[in-house]
């Protein structure tokens, strides 16, 4: 088993209500008080992020000189307020957009170190083996956050499920609908929440990392799938401004696009996460 440390979505749920609040206390960890010669901490998602890291940390990091420790978290807040207040070194699990409106939303000062890898967003169903099966007034289970919500409708409208208005950019929501030949109705979850409602709707939005842990294999059983060509949603490395160049920060971003790491997420994911480097 990896030996990480998990975190419910219900303790999540409690410290998210709290900008102050990160998953691990109000105290300082190791990696905020120890400098660069301390164990750097990173927030991950399970899979496939916590999974790439610990790959990482068994088999390269000692190598390299790095002191890894990976810590799991289940939702898309906690691990950027855990980064903005010192309780983790880095986190890794969002791309651009998300963190783009996250630090605008929230005063955070959390950017971007290095692009690992693409989740392809897909739609997926118990109940139908194609996307033009959706019957009238079907409904559609879709991320709650802004951008993934805005993802998940640009998914439908590139497939023709739907359309939107010209020019929606990343915080469109069904308002911004403006076709919908077969009236979908939208079910708005929480993006974990997702894979969970497919007995209860009749299709649902589902991010890859949520997909995967799930048992669900995008590259196979997604009725549609986000292209990777030129896809703005590649997850990376982040960090709090100011510590892009902590030297446990800079080696752990070389070994995270090193080939070993390209065979590893090839070999284990088979199609559904590809590598972005």
């Amino acid at each position: 088993m990896r030996n990480t440390a998990k975190i419910t979505t219900a303790v999540l749920a409690a410290g998210a209500l709290t900008f102050g609040l990160g998953a691990c206390g109000s105290g300082k960890s190791s990696s905020a008080s120890s400098g660069s010669d301390g164990p750097l901490i990173v927030a991950a998602s399970p899979t496939p992020h916590a999974e790439i890291l610990d790959f990482v940390k068994d088999n390269l990091a000692k190598k390299a000189g790095l002191d890894l420790q990976v810590k799991e978290f289940t939702d898309y807040v906690t691990p950027n307020t855990a980064t903005e207040d010192g309780s983790v070194g880095a986190n890794y699990f969002q791309n651009q957009p998300y963190l783009d409106d996250f630090n605008k939303k929230n005063g955070t000062h959390i950017v971007p170190v290095v692009t690992v890898h693409l989740e392809p967003l897909g739609l997926y169903s118990h109940k139908i083996k194609k996307a033009d099966e959706l019957k009238s007034g079907a409904t559609v289970a879709i991320p709650n956050d802004t951008v993934n919500e805005a993802r998940a409708l640009k998914l439908l409208d590139a497939n023709g499920l739907i359309t939107l208005k010209s020019g929606v950019g990343n915080e469109a929501t069904p308002q911004d609908i403006a076709k919908n030949p077969k009236n979908l109705k939208f079910k708005e979850l929480e993006a974990a929440q997702t894979p969970r409602s497919l007995d209860d709707v009749d299709a649902a939005v589902i991010n890859g990392n949520y997909a995967i842990s799930s048992g669900l294999k995008p590259a196979k059983d997604a009725l549609v799938l986000e292209s990777a060509k030129d896809n703005p949603y590649g997850n990376f490395l982040a960090v709090k401004k100011g510590n892009e160049n902590d030297p446990r920060v800079k080696k752990l971003a070389k070994l995270l696009v090193s080939p070993e790491v390209k065979k590893f997420i090839e070999d284990k994911y088979q199609g559904s996460v590809i590598a972005s480097f």
